[in-house]
């Protein structure tokens, strides 16, 4: 690669040069919109049902019963949409969400019995399409092999900033407006957001070529599995992460500055992958996997010996460091190692992994932290990351079987969610 190349894919000024892509920022952007309920939803089920029906467990149940199936019907979407075009599925599955969260607003709003709620909340998740996944398989398309770490690094930057506001967000409408509004503002974004990435045929992903021939599933492929166990590992770890901040926080009587503990760790990954994708890494992408979980969980570690808050404070921006980087890592290899035509049910498999991690890891986490202290949740989650630093240790030669970069002094790491 030229020197000048390498310069125009290396610093921030790559970020504006991508941007500048015919049709690059509005894929960004309505991307953005359209992903932004995924900070949102279940957050806002709880708060919407238990404001309405002062129950706790019940909007938990619902909630749960809301990820659960979307975690599950993630890879079969992406699939779909690998055989007969994003832009059908899209379209699809977002008047079918559409259907499916009304139903579940009216049965709130009607205090409907719980296992009516549960059914209207499976089905709005079974409807619920991998955001993320689906616009990293449109990157993939759009731009060349130079950009995609920028393309990558910029998706993780919006991830953070979503589950930095969204939150808030439905926080503010659900107290402000009503305990119905983040559910609404769920529904619209979902719907305007689906709609303008499904229109945006620039980066739609070619779908299957040949009538009757089906792309090999990105499940079976070796460097997929590595891949799908590591992003559980670090979905554990991040579950396990987000208890024990929270847990430290009641154990210091300040049980407020959970929320600001989690935002730090998003700081610190926000900065880091920004940093992360503005530089062209030399090493290879499976080694850069490696590197990257390893500080991923060696950044956990102080926590389990903070006693002050002012430290925690500190070491939660360290801990939210390797976060971007591994997941760009993650999404580049993946890029590399997927099949053709299958890119979006790999991507979907990473997503449905690193949900399922992170609800095992909270789970985890928590009975931890009541059997003993948020030292012991802490170190749940450094468990989660030795799985996905062992992954990717073990599972080097599955990922160097990747297409081969087109210029290897380019070699770069970058992101997925």
């Amino acid at each position: 690669m030229s020197e000048s190349t390498s310069g125009a894919n290396s610093g921030l000024r790559s970020y504006w040069r991508l941007l500048r892509a015919p049709g690059a920022a509005a894929l960004a952007f309505w991307g953005m919109v359209g992903r932004f309920p995924i900070a949102m939803r279940s957050i806002a089920c709880l708060m919407m049902i238990s404001a309405l029906t002062g129950s706790l467990a019940d909007a938990g149940t619902v909630a749960a019963a809301m990820l659960v199936s979307q975690g599950v019907a993630s890879p079969v979407l992406g699939r779909l949409a690998d055989r007969h075009s994003q832009r059908r599925v899209l379209l699809t599955a977002c008047l079918a969400h559409a259907v499916g969260m009304s139903l579940l607003l009216v049965s709130i709003l009607l205090r409907a019995p719980l296992l009516l709620l549960v059914v209207a909340a499976v089905a709005a998740g079974c409807t619920s399409v991998s955001f993320t996944s689906f616009m990293r398989a449109r990157w993939a398309t759009m731009v060349d092999q130079g950009a995609l770490r920028t393309a990558y690094a910029m998706e993780s930057m919006l991830d953070d900033t979503i589950f930095l506001l969204g939150p808030l967000v439905v926080t503010v409408l659900a107290s402000a407006v009503h305990p119905s509004a983040g559910l609404v503002a769920c529904l619209l974004l979902t719907t305007v957001g689906s709609v303008a990435v499904a229109l945006h045929r620039r980066s739609e992903p070619a779908s299957e070529p040949t009538p009757g021939h089906s792309p090999k599933r990105a499940i079976t492929v070796p460097g997929v599995w590595v891949l799908t166990i590591a992003y559980a590992g670090m979905g554990f770890q991040f579950g396990a992460v987000d208890v024990t901040m929270i847990a430290f926080a009641g154990e210091q009587s300040s049980p407020g500055l959970a929320g600001v503990f989690l935002s730090l760790i998003a700081v610190g990954s926000m900065i880091a992958g920004v940093t992360y994708g503005a530089v062209n890494w030399r090493l290879p992408q499976a080694r850069l996997l490696s590197v990257t979980t390893f500080l991923l969980t060696l950044g956990v570690v102080p926590l389990a010996f903070v006693d002050s808050s002012l430290v925690m404070a500190f070491f939660a921006v360290v801990a939210g460091i390797a976060i971007s980087p591994a997941l760009i890592a993650g999404s580049t290899l993946l890029e590399s190692v997927a099949p053709k035509g299958s890119l979006s049910e790999a991507f979907s498999w990473l997503t449905s992994a690193g949900a399922l991690g992170i609800g095992s890891g909270t789970a985890a986490g928590g009975a931890l932290a009541d059997l003993g202290s948020s030292a012991y949740a802490a170190w749940a989650g450094v468990g989660g990351g030795l799985v996905a630093l062992g992954l990717s240790l073990a599972g080097q030669r599955a990922l160097r079987k990747g297409k081969e970069d087109p210029q290897p002094t380019s070699e770069m790491a970058v992101l997925e969610q």
